[in-house]
């Protein structure tokens, strides 16, 4: 009984290797109908799907404004503590208090791509990037600065 099931486990562990050994030859012999893309020589035409999430960005306009009010939705919708959101108060000239972003920290070293973020804030300030190519010598260079210099909020913003 042992022989037999030592035998019958030889015979399709040898059929699996041909079945995919046979796939593997196809492709040696018949190049052109290769479907794996190669990367990094295929940079020009890489086609992304539109829902791959990279990395988290802030969007800025034209006149370096953002949409975001310093309101840490996305920070407590984080699951792993990724984002850390800055405020401080910004005086109107009616002499009105008003909560504002100063810095808008994002540890890409933490992050899971969970998309959470985006989809707590408020006022779509915030949304994943396609950019992929993460890989640095130091650590330090994954922790981004998120609201460009000498931004501020959008007009109307609230």
């Amino acid at each position: 009984m042992f022989i037999k099931e030592y035998i019958s486990d030889i015979y399709h562990a040898v059929k699996s290797l041909l079945t995919g050994m046979k796939t593997t030859g196809g492709y040696f012999i018949r190049p052109g109908e290769i479907i794996t893309q190669e990367y990094p020589e295929n940079r020009a035409n890489l086609n992304l799907s539109e829902r791959f999430r990279g990395e988290v960005v802030m969007i800025h306009d034209e006149n370096n404004e953002h949409a975001c009010t310093g309101c840490t939705a996305c920070e407590l919708a984080c699951p792993n503590a990724t984002i850390k959101i800055i405020t401080k108060f910004d005086v109107s000239p009616e002499g009105k208090k008003k909560k504002a972003i100063d810095t808008f920290v994002y540890h890409l070293e933490l992050c899971t791509m969970c998309n959470l973020c985006v989809e707590a804030c408020p006022t779509d300030a915030i949304k994943m990037a396609q950019n992929f190519e993460h890989s640095v010598y130091d650590r330090s260079k994954l922790t981004k600065k998120l609201n460009q210099p000498g931004s501020k909020i959008r007009e109307g913003v609230e």
